[in-house]
């Protein structure tokens, strides 16, 4: 492989977060134009994409000059998997999958180059939650299954120097054994997690106000709404752990990149060495400052498979002042919605993660699936089935009021023993519990 490239694009500087935007800006053109040079040589896909556009990798010297080039969807990822990747399979050290929930999972190879950004990301994720080699980090989640997630967190707290230790997924009883045993300062987990730990912990005797843990680094499930203020599930979160500090996070397997929050909870850091983000609507144009867009992404120093202009599906705000913690980066809201799961219910725009918030918190809601179709008139409509032991038509009122009251939507509600609803969200062979099912 060529180790000039590798030297010019990855280079771990902390520092360039708070830079002024000036100097972030410049940094993050150079660094681009590098990549350009590299995927058009490298990248079957990309070589054709550029060709086809009739431009070269010298025209894209600037970020603005990749709306020069056309975005690349999930569909392509799945159509021409293989002509992402830039380097032989004898270079691909790491083979992971996306979780394939919304559609045939795609397969991403890293290098050991890539390997090492991927824990660099985490050790920013890490010290902007300001940990330290004093902590030890409990890990909640698999490093099996093809998941990337587990392997970069393992890899970033090495790089930081904290403890870490792997417990993986589910299983309280083992859970709460690895706290009193280890006395972690600092969980990475699921968020809806801390809520069974702590029914496990009252149910079993133990005190989890004395459990010794600070932090809680939450992932697959936002904490925020899109003006940084608490969710309903985090709202009850904290009402049980009232002692634990919450940080969001937001990362997908295609950007094999993260954003974390610092300790003031403003919104997930861009780290410019690793990866340029652009806001885009339904048609490919940027959007104003104020607007949600759809986040799409450009790797800056990936080896393996880097990607150009890929359109996530996630919708977010992004935010361009200054943090209060000094970094000078751009800030991202919590994922507001996918544009693909987007839902019109009489006039009102409604994104599956709203309708999550409204049954999170309720204590007789075991689980749920939202599902969305077309109703006679062609339109969209809402039915949730929910799962509880203490179905009322009073429980059933409750729940359509909080939906008019927080979402302006009136769903169907329909409920079911709870175990039946588990049947619909646990897929075997997914990583995800599937709350959305779209039969539009």
């Amino acid at each position: 492989m060529n180790s000039v490239f590798n030297e010019l694009t990855f280079k771990r500087q902390p520092d360039i977060q708070y830079k002024s935007k000036e100097e972030i800006a410049a940094f993050q053109n150079e660094r681009l134009q590098e990549q350009m040079a590299y995927v058009y040589a490298h990248s079957p896909y990309y070589r054709r994409v550029f060709d086809e556009s009739h431009v070269s990798p010298e025209d894209i010297k600037t970020v603005a000059d990749l709306q020069r080039l056309p975005v690349t969807t999930k569909t392509e990822l799945q159509k021409f998997n293989n002509d992402f990747f830039c380097v032989p399979q004898s270079e691909i050290v790491d083979i992971v999958t996306t979780s394939g929930t919304t559609g045939d999972p795609v397969v991403v190879g890293l290098t050991k180059h890539d390997l090492d950004r991927l824990s660099y990301n985490e050790f920013l994720t890490f010290s902007a939650a300001e940990l330290t080699k004093d902590d030890i980090i409990q890990l909640t989640c698999t490093l099996d299954k093809r998941f990337m997630a587990g392997m970069a967190y393992f890899l970033g707290a090495v790089e930081l120097g904290t403890g870490i230790v792997r417990v993986g997924g589910g299983v309280p009883q083992l859970q709460w054994d690895t706290i009193q045993r280890i006395h972690p300062t600092t969980l990475m987990c699921v968020p809806s997690f801390l809520i069974k730990l702590a029914e496990f912990a009252e149910k079993n005797g133990i005190d989890f106000h004395k459990s010794g843990i600070k932090k809680a680094i939450c992932i697959g499930e936002s904490i925020r709404t899109k003006e940084f203020g608490f969710t309903e599930l985090s709202k009850h979160i904290d009402e049980r752990w009232g002692e634990i500090k919450l940080y969001n996070t937001y990362a997908s397997t295609e950007m094999q990149t993260g954003f974390s929050e610092c300790s003031f909870g403003c919104g997930g850091h861009h780290q410019p060495e690793l990866i340029i983000v652009e806001f885009l609507d339904e048609n490919n144009n940027p959007v104003a400052d104020d607007e949600p867009g759809e986040v799409t992404i450009t790797h800056l120093g990936v080896e393996g498979m880097p990607l150009v202009r890929f359109k996530t599906g996630d919708i977010c705000y992004h935010h361009t002042e200054k943090c209060k913690c000094g970094r000078n980066t751009m800030r991202l809201s919590a994922v507001i919605g996918r544009r693909s799961q987007m839902l019109k219910v009489k006039g009102t725009t409604v994104y599956p993660p709203a309708l999550f918030d409204v049954l999170d918190p309720l204590p007789e809601v075991a689980n749920y699936v939202v599902e969305a179709f077309t109703n006679d008139l062609g339109t969209d409509e809402i039915r949730i089935l929910v799962g509880t032991n203490t179905p009322s038509e009073e429980l059933q009122k409750k729940i359509k009021d909080l939906y008019r009251a927080k979402v302006r939507v009136a769903p169907i509600i329909e409920f079911a023993n709870p175990a039946d609803v588990d049947k619909i969200r646990i897929v075997e062979g997914q990583r995800k519990i599937t709350k959305f099912v779209d039969k539009r």
